[in-house]
């Protein structure tokens, strides 16, 4: 429920079952308002695409929860994931700035950018890697060390 109104009823179609990954970024006069997701597909596509998107509406720790007099001037945008795949080695020159997002782990640590991130913000690969570093609260060369794992995927992104 987000605002006082019900979550709408899910599609049936073929690729609202579908399991992936996805995150709903929400953005207000260009900047970011909220984005939350999920990596591991744990339930339909459809489902969680509109759990994604109650939950960056009012549940992102970044930001307060969106008002209803807000809701007219959110854009919405959906990146629906790829299986991530291990980056092995780690070499800067194989991630694809536009194409790959990321996600850095070590121990507890854990973090992800989607692929549109460095391109906005015009960073190179390694730029890239250590913004993932920080974002899971690491040092930013972490992903130089042997025991971080480094893993890729893509995303179809749909916006409105």
């Amino acid at each position: 429920m987000l605002c006082g109104r019900a979550s709408p009823v899910v599609g049936d179609g073929r690729a609202a079952r579908l399991y992936r990954g996805a995150f709903v970024t929400l953005t207000a006069d260009g900047a970011l308002r909220g984005c939350i997701g999920r990596v591991v597909p744990d339930r339909p596509l459809a489902a969680l695409v509109r759990d994604m998107a109650v939950a960056a509406a009012r549940d992102d720790p970044r930001f307060p929860p969106v008002t209803a007099e807000e809701l007219g001037g959110i854009r919405l945008e959906i990146s629906v994931l790829t299986a991530p795949a291990a980056l092995t080695p780690v070499v800067p020159e194989l991630v694809v700035i536009g194409r790959d997002g990321l996600i850095v782990r070590q121990g507890e640590a854990g973090g992800v950018l989607l692929p549109q991130v460095a391109a906005e913000h015009g960073w190179g690969p390694e730029v890239f890697l250590a913004a993932a570093c920080r974002k899971a609260g690491l040092p930013a060369e972490a992903w130089r060390e042997p025991e971080t794992e480094v893993l890729i995927f893509q995303a179809e992104v749909f916006g409105e």
